[in-house]
């Protein structure tokens, strides 16, 4: 098959690392994949196979966007692209025109719990989607193709094991994220000032555009000289093999796969309690945004508890993944 996978920007990002992820093993599998995007330093990841080409496909303008579609739609016929796979809203919509213009199907991936409103309006028209968890088909119901199915996010191979020494011998909490103000981080900050006369060292990483008002938080409460922002990281496995503990008090997840990453190396974890974590989860999940819940949960990991506990087959894998992805594809394509 010919694929064409659009996603706004290829900087680090679940969205972006699951777009890296299928393009590869389609592309192993040995099907014909060309990404589309405005680009970012995931690109260097790709494998030689991998096809990319820039275009706008993030910016939030009706105009910008028929100029992209009318782009994909030459090449589309000039070099027999056989499917469209959106990622995100405005490629979804920029995948819907194309289609139009060109006659080639789409499909969507609905990675998040969208906001239930006009910007998911091409979803219901398209000839198919994906949900990463059962969360995600449930919240925008309605507003589904006929055709949707779910299939979790996989992880690849996973390059580095955590140490296997946690709390309270290795006071470390780490938190690895986008910093908006969805991730709860402030949640965590608050609740680990309640614990100043304990011992532990969180560090974050991440970047986003919340760090400024989460550093003058980390201050304001005076845990600073406890927190250690560290920004945007390539090598976030080697943080979490060294920690002692990842929190994940995310207001709401399509899936989670910083979570999925840190249970996959067996790194313990606590974890807001979310629809999506639920089917994955034995127990120990946190209500979001509560910060005494967070404390004593923060606290009984500080004392040698396990924190939220999560089964051995909770994972799948990139290879899996890409296999189900593919039938998709092929049952559009009939």
């Amino acid at each position: 098959m010919k694929v064409v996978q659009l996603v706004p920007g290829f900087d680090e990002g679940g969205v972006e690392r699951h777009v890296l992820w299928l393009a590869s093993e389609l592309a192993a599998l040995g099907h014909e994949v060309l990404v589309v995007t405005e680009g970012g330093k995931l690109e260097a990841d790709l494998p030689l196979s991998v096809k990319v080409r820039h275009l706008p496909v993030s910016r939030k303008n009706p105009l910008s966007g028929l100029r992209c579609a009318l782009q994909l739609s030459r090449w589309i016929r000039r070099e027999g692209w056989q499917l469209l796979h959106a990622h995100s809203r405005v490629p979804a919509w920029i995948a819907w025109w194309a289609s139009a213009l060109s006659g080639c199907p789409w499909l969507m991936t609905a990675h998040a719990l969208y906001s239930l409103n006009a910007g998911i309006a091409p979803l219901r028209r398209a000839d198919g989607a994906v949900c990463v968890s059962e969360a995600v088909r449930r919240h925008l119901g309605g507003r589904l193709p006929e055709r949707t199915v779910v299939i979790p996010n996989g992880l690849p191979p996973a390059r580095r094991v955590w140490a296997g020494e946690g709390f309270p011998a290795n006071p470390r909490f780490l938190f690895v994220g986008r910093l908006t103000r969805l991730k709860g981080l402030a949640v965590v900050l608050e609740a680990l000032a309640g614990l100043s006369d304990r011992p532990w060292r969180l560090d974050v990483v991440g970047d986003g555009p919340q760090r400024a008002e989460l550093e003058a938080l980390a201050r304001s409460l005076g845990v600073s000289e406890r927190v250690f922002f560290v920004g945007f990281r390539d090598d976030a496995e080697a943080w979490m093999a060294e920690a002692g503990c990842l929190v994940f008090p995310s207001y709401n997840e399509g899936m989670g796969l910083v979570a999925l990453e840190a249970i996959r190396m067996g790194l313990p974890v606590v974890a807001s309690d979310l629809e999506a974590l639920r089917p994955l989860a034995s127990g120990g999940l946190v209500p979001p945004g509560d910060v005494t819940a967070w404390r004593e949960a923060l606290a009984a990991v500080m004392d040698g508890g396990g924190g939220s506990r999560f089964y051995d087959s909770a994972v799948t894998t990139t290879a899996e993944m890409a296999r189900e992805v593919a039938a998709f594809y092929e049952g559009t394509l009939k």
